[in-house]
């Protein structure tokens, strides 16, 4: 695998939360957001930002049980704005992911809610592949950026209250 595409090694992937970097598209143009826009690179609005340059960025999380690793846009499909893991790991328990906002659980390994406003919806796969203990970016469709956050204007989001209080 090629080592630009390496994202971590397996270890570094969380079993009880999730790790958040920044993806590029490949196709800057293909990046869907909102309900309106139509694009190959998916729906959301919460994990998109950009570059100093300009250039969309978007997130994504991955999460582990025992070996395997799996990756999603950071998102949740009942509101696409609201970020799943906010720069400081989504809650996972007992193999689920928990949107903060409304209390949705997400299949860990599948993305599939379980429970929520969005029971049924799935959320949108990042292809990933583990090799010698590392986790590297399968999906061609995007270019592995950075850990953490994708760059975005700091009003651009959290609007709404969860369950935190935030």
């Amino acid at each position: 695998m090629d080592a630009d595409r390496r994202i971590a090694p397996v270890e570094d992937v969380p079993e009880d939360s999730t790790l958040l970097v920044t993806l590029r598209p490949a196709d800057a143009d293909a990046i869907e957001t909102g309900d309106s826009d139509v694009g190959a690179v998916g729906r959301g609005e919460g994990d998109v930002g950009a570059a100093d340059d300009g250039t969309p960025e978007v997130e994504a999380i991955l999460t582990r049980a025992a070996s395997e690793v799996t990756a999603f846009r950071n998102y949740c499909p009942h509101w696409t704005d609201v970020r799943l893991d906010r720069d400081d790991g989504a809650f996972v328990r007992d193999g689920e992911v928990f949107c903060q906002k409304h209390g949705a659980t997400f299949e860990a390994e599948a993305g599939y809610c379980t429970f929520g406003p969005c029971e049924g919806a799935v959320l949108e796969p990042i292809d990933v592949a583990v090799a010698d203990d590392a986790v590297f970016l399968a999906d061609d469709a995007y270019d592995f950026v950075r850990h953490g956050p994708a760059r975005r204007d700091a009003e651009a989001s959290g609007s709404r209250i969860d369950f935190t209080g935030n």
